[in-house]
């Protein structure tokens, strides 16, 4: 029971990761901890590390873990792909070992043996989509086609010359340094998948982080779901209600069902959080004797709705021409210009 209540928080803690990784800097989580996590994750943990090794190894350690960086994110080569590989392995193997034998069980079928083998799968296969995929590459064959469908706007995009390539540089288009090409409608290149995100492949990056969420938020529901099927099979809720006299509501079961029924831990638990509530109860009244005044906070959803102060600008703002609307720019994704008889037409429309 103890392992499966590792996985539970093992679930949470992954969903709560990846939330905060993807939507951390959203207007709604501003101020929030989501947000707090989010700067840990991309910006605070690595700084503090690299704080740490000055400290510890001095320059020279310093130097070293910067070169393994250096290597690792501008060089090409499939660190990160193996490091992936690692993760989703041992997790997998991880939570088979320790919970497949609780399935089939009252609340899941025996088939999700199985979804889950097939979810990982597809997780993998989109995986290799994206890292060996041609994200866009634009040669002297192809740059006329892809001007005509990437046009300049003479805002943001001129027509310029690649100073490596030696070719004329289609709008929204950018030469990787990595990997020493020029990509069309380039987003980044991406260590993870040791290969360029652009007009290509786009739609399978797009399509392997959301299904990977879709795996996190598939794996911590069907682990919740076994732990509630092992207190029906137990019948700890029975035991807890009809012999201990504990409510039966959520409220009361769950500091007991929490402790692991560990029954001499409950009464210092309880006393805890009863002088938690005092504590929380008493800066409540401080603060709201001393805040009478103050301003209320904006809701986060109202500022997460509100228009773009730019939206009531008074000034003339010219067009995007690369913003077609959201049906129109998904279908672009999805399926790409390069992959559409017409791309292959655009060449002569273009001369």
């Amino acid at each position: 029971m103890a392992v499966q209540w590792v996985l539970v928080c093992h679930g949470i803690i992954t969903l709560l990761v990846v939330i905060s990784f993807l939507c951390g800097q959203w207007p709604i989580f501003q101020g929030t901890f989501v947000e707090r996590i989010h700067n840990f994750l991309t910006f605070g943990a690595y700084d503090y590390f690299l704080k740490f090794v000055g400290w510890v190894c001095g320059n020279r350690g310093l130097n070293a873990v910067l070169s393994v960086e250096y290597y690792c994110c501008y060089r090409s080569n499939p660190t990160l792909q193996i490091f992936y590989v690692a993760i989703l392995s041992a997790t997998y193997y991880f939570i088979v070992t320790s919970s497949f034998v609780y399935i089939p069980n009252y609340y899941l079928g025996e088939i999700h043996r199985y979804t889950s083998i097939v979810a990982v799968g597809i997780g993998i296969v989109l995986f290799l989509l994206t890292s060996f995929s041609d994200p866009g590459t634009i040669t002297a064959k192809n740059v006329t086609q892809y001007i005509s469908v990437y046009p300049y706007d003479n805002v943001i995009y001129s027509e310029k010359e690649c100073s490596t390539c030696k070719i004329l540089k289609p709008a929204r288009s950018k030469h990787c340094s990595v990997c020493d090409r020029c990509v069309a409608r380039f987003d980044h290149h991406c260590g993870w998948m040791n290969n360029c995100i652009g007009e290509r492949n786009t739609r399978y990056f797009m399509a392997f982080l959301y299904w990977h969420f879709f795996l996190c938020l598939y794996g911590a529901v069907a682990i919740i779901l076994i732990l509630a099927s092992r207190l029906k099979e137990l019948k700890i809720i029975h035991i807890l209600t009809v012999y201990y006299g504990v409510d039966n509501s959520i409220r009361g079961l769950a500091p007991h069902v929490a402790q692991t029924y560990k029954w001499q831990d409950h009464t210092n638990l309880q006393m805890k959080i009863n002088e938690a509530k005092a504590s929380a109860l008493a800066l409540k009244t401080s603060i709201n004797g001393l805040g009478l005044e103050s301003k209320p906070p904006q809701s986060k959803w109202k500022s997460f709705f509100r228009r773009s102060p730019l939206s009531d600008a008074e000034f003339a703002v010219e067009k995007n021409v690369y913003d077609k609307g959201v049906v129109h720019n998904l279908c672009e994704v999805l399926f790409p210009f390069s992959t559409r008889s017409s791309f292959v037409r655009a060449k002569e429309k273009y001369h």
